[in-house]
């Protein structure tokens, strides 16, 4: 069984901002493999479906950013889902807009759901791939995550995140090393 977490903030007001790349990329996931309804658990949205005789649940925690960690951990809990098997979709202030990196591992970066998610698993072992948003060093940081994407940078951002539901596949199909070779350095601009 596969866990596909997409990282964002509920809420209307939330629906197009930087921080909100996780769970756009779960839709597109979603109408890639037909999956038309969310069902609420654990303060999550999270939807199933079957790919080569393996269970696959897309999850995007309703909890606020920082709280992700406690729906995450609820899921794998509950399903009893392997660290190995966990993919978490989240924005990343270090990487320009118009490109992502696959990561095996490691440090949150600062990122409050990355944070949340390693202190209510105990790890930072988990997979993920980080969709670049750029940095804005004028701007604070809550506000520059929290902001809209100017049209160009919408525009490229949406380039991404049509693409990552073939990540996903390959992901589905392929040892994540092949994964992180095809892809990183992927440029979608």
């Amino acid at each position: 069984m596969k866990l596909i977490v997409g990282l964002g903030n509920p809420g209307k007001e939330y629906e197009n901002t930087r921080h909100n790349v996780g769970f756009m990329s779960i839709d597109e996931i979603a109408k890639k493999f037909n999956v038309t309804s969310f069902k609420n658990k654990f303060n999550g949205l999270y939807a199933e479906f079957n790919f080569k005789n393996d269970k696959v649940i897309l999850l995007k925690p309703q909890k606020y950013m920082n709280l992700s960690g406690e729906v995450v951990s609820s899921f794998v809990n509950f399903f009893k889902i392997s660290i190995d098997d966990i993919l978490i979709i989240c924005d990343d202030l270090d990487t320009p807009v118009g490109t992502f990196r696959l990561r095996y591992k490691g440090s949150s970066g600062g990122h409050n759901g990355l944070k949340n998610i390693e202190q209510n698993l105990s790890s930072n072992q988990y997979k993920r791939i980080k969709i670049g948003i750029s940095n804005d060093k004028t701007k604070d940081t809550k506000d520059y995550v929290l902001g809209c994407f100017s049209k160009e940078e919408f525009n490229m951002i949406n380039n991404v995140i049509d693409t990552i539901p073939l990540v996903v596949e390959d992901y589905l199909n392929l040892s994540f090393d092949n994964v992180m070779n095809k892809y990183n350095g992927f440029n979608v601009r």
